[in-house]
Parts: C-alpha cells; structure tokens; sequence
C-alpha cells in the first residue's frame, strides 16, 4: 500500500480462535480508510502478519513498557486512534489515548470501569440503584462490612475479571473463607488496584451483558447476551446467548440506566461491556467493563444481528459515529466445557458437523490440568458456538453439540491448603484476559 495518512495503534491483539474476525473487519475498514495499523503485542506474531503493517513484540502487560513503546511509535508515525480490548491492559490504554489526544474512554472513564469501587461509588452517587458495599483489606473489616450490609453478600476481587475470586457467602459462617478466596485473587492482581477485596450485598435475578459503543457520551447499544452461571458460590459463567430480538434493547428503563451509567462515569468515545442483574426493583449494574466482551460474546452479536464490532470499533476509535442497525435476525450461543473434577486432560475431540453448529474448538493443550474454583480458575476444555432461528432451537442445539465433546482425562488430587489458585497453563483465551497464554 502506499504510504497511509495516519495509523491505528492496536495494543494487544487476543489470540486467533477468540480476535481474528475482530481484526480481520479492522484491517479491511483501515484500507478502505487509507490507515496503516500498527500492533503492539506480547505475543510473537504469527497470524497477526497478515492483517498489521508494523508489529511491536512488549510485554504489554508492563505499563512502563507498553507506553514506552507507544510513545516511540507516535513518534514516528500520525496516531489517529488507539483500539484495546484486554483487560489488564485497558486502563493504560485509556490514559494513552488522552495523552495522544485521540478518541477514547476519557481517562475518568476508563478508571471508573476498571476500578470497581470508584464505579460503585459514581453509580451510587448518581442514584443509580446499587448494592450496600465496601473495600476492605482485612478480615476483620470484611466481617464488620458484611454485617452492616447483610447477608448474603459476594466478595470479589476490586480489579480482577472473568469472574476470578468472586464468591457468594450465604451468612457469617462462610464468610471468612469467601475473604480468603477474593483476597487471594486479589492478591495476584498486579495492577493499581491490586491487593483489596469489596464485599458487597447478594443480588437476585437473571444476568445480562450489554455491548454497546459510546460516541461523543452517546450510549448506542448493539446487542444484548443472556448469561449462564456455574453452581455457587462460585460465578463462573458457562453460556451466553445473543438474541437479536431481545426485546431488552428496546427497554426504556434498562437503556435509561445504562446512559445515565456511562454518563456519571465519564465515558466519551468507546466501546463497552456492561454487565447487569435484573432485579424485582429494576437494572442494577454490576460492572461496566472499557471494552469489548470477551467469551466470544461480539462474534455471537455478529452472527445473530450482522452488526460488526470490528466495523463498530474502528468507526468509534476514529472519531465517527457507528451504524448500529441490525441486517440480520438469529440467535447464537456458547456454552463452554468444564470438567466435574479436578483434572489432567490427554485429548479433547470437539464436534465438526452438527445441527446449527457455527465454530467449535478446544480450549487447552493436551497435558493440561484443570482445577476448579477455589484451587482453580476458568478450568474449560472446550466450546460450541450454535446458531438458530429462536432461542428455544439455539439452547437445543447448543445441548446437543455440548453433549457430543470428548474428553480423555484422569482425575487428580485437590491442591493443599493455603496453595495459589492456578490458570490452566494452556488456556488460549478468556473473558477480560485474552492472550493469558503470552
């Protein structure tokens, strides 16, 4: 190509199976625009060739050196927007993105999203429906906070994703373990805000995720999933479906919260994730995450709605206002494979050919162990992804492609006592960790 009138700066591109369709759209809107793009990755590039013009190899994961890099890049190069959708990489990105003067999350928004108490603390102020929480450090004042808010209530981890550390205590005498639990994800947390565990009261009723892009404050939501959880205490999620009927995007109250949400946080240009219980007493937001979703969650959305994150990105991280318009009406779904023991997996087999089957794919390498929560984390094996004309044919199929997954495995022993949980050592991708792998 010749030479391109600016560039896109992309930190982190995710692994092939979980990013490629994201990037693919990118690449094609960039050369269509006349843009270079240029990744900065703590992977080797392999795949990511095809699609980038520069590839930078940080450890994107090390602020100091992400931005160091980022830095030397603009220096060579006209950088008109900044595109991130890892986790433990958002909140630097965002403050990037300010200080390169480029479209982003403004630097109160992305730490409104990435530190949960700052957006428990907005939301509340803002009076938002939330639940009694605090931060605490110690057990004593995680038992105090538990008693002044009520059980039951879920300790979590103040920074960490994919549900990690997150764990229900029903009354006090499962508290102090449940603060053993989120603190010591917490305490793997390497980030600004590492090191604090929130308590705060249980909340019933069904679970949502919700993608949207933010324009200039505008909230413009693309697509509604419905989550499925694990067996308690634990909230690990094994499921979601995308809708592109659901009749909550069209909900005034629900699409009023989430506004008025983005709003108080100060987020302008973007895409988020917003994740949302449905209570007797309306939405209640649990978090709002400063990306995309992860668990493959927006290619579910490009294949029920025809709506294109990737297109939805470029379009937001450039300045320009997306076209949000569904041109397709289906429903896709997830469902993930989880061992029921602790495990070390010889071989998966996954299905090729089956009724609505869109893509399916192990998770890990063979000769790896998984441990399920406390000693354990995001211990899946496998996933299906299945369309279908309605909700109900989508859960049937997704039964039935899930049921048809093998796995060859022997059972192992509990880790001991007072052991650091584990990452599947082989996992390729997850929710708000994507390129865990590195």
């Amino acid at each position: 190509m010749t030479e391109p009138e600016g560039v896109l700066l992309v930190i982190g591109s995710g692994l092939r199976t979980y990013r490629e369709y994201l990037v693919e759209s990118i690449h094609r809107c960039a050369r269509r625009a006349g843009l270079g793009l240029v990744l900065l990755n703590n992977l080797k590039p392999t795949w990511q060739r095809g699609y980038f013009d520069e590839i930078v190899h940080v450890d994107v994961f090390d602020a100091g050196e992400m931005l160091a890099a980022a830095r030397e890049v603009a220096a060579r190069h006209r950088v008109v927007g900044l595109m991130c959708w890892d986790e433990p990489v958002v909140l630097a990105a965002g403050e990037l993105a300010a200080e390169l003067g480029v479209p982003g999350l403004s630097v109160p928004g992305v730490r409104g999203c990435r530190d949960k108490n700052r957006t428990r603390t907005v939301l509340t102020a803002e009076g938002l429906l939330q639940p009694g929480y605090a931060l605490t450090t110690g057990l004593d004042e995680a038992r105090a906070a538990a008693a002044r808010i009520g059980y039951p209530v879920v300790l979590k981890p103040r920074a960490m994703g994919a549900s990690i550390g997150v764990v229900f205590a029903g009354d006090e005498s499962e508290l102090d373990a449940a603060f053993a639990v989120a603190m010591g994800a917490a305490t793997v947390d390497q980030s600004r805000y590492g090191g604090a565990a929130i308590v705060e009261g249980f909340v019933r009723g069904p679970e949502i995720s919700i993608d949207a892009a933010v324009h200039k404050g505008e909230y413009l939501p693309m697509f509604v999933a419905r989550k499925h959880t694990g067996d308690p205490p634990y909230f690990e999620e094994v499921g979601h479906v995308v809708d592109a009927g659901d009749p909550l995007l069209h909900d005034p109250q629900l699409l009023d919260v989430l506004a008025r949400a983005h709003r108080a946080l100060g987020v302008e240009d973007g895409i988020t994730h917003t994740e949302v219980r449905l209570t007797d007493r309306g939405p209640l937001i649990i978090e709002v995450n400063g990306r995309l979703g992860g668990d493959l969650i927006p290619f579910l959305g490009k294949t029920a709605t025809g709506i294109d994150p990737g297109e939805v990105l470029f379009a937001v991280a450039t300045g320009h206002r997306p076209a949000i318009t569904p041109t397709r009406h289906a429903v896709a779904g997830i469902r993930f494979g989880y061992p029921d023991h602790d495990c070390l997996v010889h071989e998966i087999t996954v299905p090729d050919n089956a009724p609505g089957l869109v893509l399916a794919a192990p998770m890990i390498d063979r000769g790896t162990t998984l441990r399920l929560p406390p000693g354990g984390y995001l211990a899946r094996h496998s996933f299906v992804v299945c369309a279908a004309d309605d909700p109900v044919t989508c859960g049937r199929r997704l039964d039935a492609a899930a049921a048809s997954v093998r796995v060859d495995a022997d059972p192992v022993d509990p880790p001991e006592p007072g052991t650091a949980f584990e990452m599947p050592a082989g996992l390729l991708d997850v929710d708000e960790h994507e390129g865990v792998s590195a």
